[in-house]
């Protein structure tokens, strides 16, 4: 998609329970595959990369739909944690 579309155009949103999936997903698709077993090892794609609990993605949505969706499990996540591994993630490798 990145060929036909452009890195550039892209954003990658994620929904993993625990900053340490979601930062490893994230640095798969900025940095390349950190574990060198999938097909993105040693592609570093830049992408832009949030966590569907960040402030910046969730702005993005129908109050009611992300209530709806999203509410219960982010009373149980650590949002604060995941905020910040994305941020870091983002600071070291998204090129967009």
């Amino acid at each position: 998609m990145t060929d036909q579309y452009g890195a550039e155009n892209m954003l990658v949103l994620l929904g993993a329970a625990e900053a340490e999936s979601a930062g490893l997903a994230a640095e798969t698709v900025t940095a390349g595959d950190p574990t060198f077993a999938g097909c993105l090892a040693g592609v570093a794609l830049g992408l832009k990369v949030y966590h569907v609990v960040e402030e910046e993605a969730k702005s993005q949505f129908d109050a009611d739909v992300y209530e709806d969706q999203v509410g219960m499990m982010e009373m149980v996540l650590d949002v604060d944690e995941i905020a910040s591994e994305m941020s870091s993630i983002r600071d070291q490798f998204c090129k967009y």
